[in-house]
């Protein structure tokens, strides 16, 4: 299944579904934010059809973060650089 057309970013961006409590999501978007790589950011613990979601790409678990690009893959827990060689085209 991929993101759902909301979830689905404009290329050149990613939406990046999180929570308040991950470190691993702080620091990748930390990350992206130093490199000027424009997320949306999803909160999976206010948006339950989010969670559904991140579970069904997850294999039933809730795992953060979760980024989708604008061909409607999803990656969790990449690193800034693979979001940043997937966004240029280097998959």
């Amino acid at each position: 299944m991929t993101a759902s057309a909301a979830a689905i970013p404009a290329p050149g961006t990613v939406t990046m579904y999180s929570t308040t409590w991950c470190g691993y999501c702080k620091n990748l978007k930390r990350q992206l934010d130093a490199l000027q790589i424009p997320i949306n950011v999803i909160d999976i613990e206010q948006d339950e059809s989010a969670a559904q979601y991140v579970e069904e790409v997850n294999g039933g678990n809730r795992t953060v973060p979760t980024v989708v690009f604008p061909d409607g893959g999803a990656i969790t827990n990449p690193s800034a650089a693979v979001v940043q060689a997937r966004l240029a085209g280097n998959s």
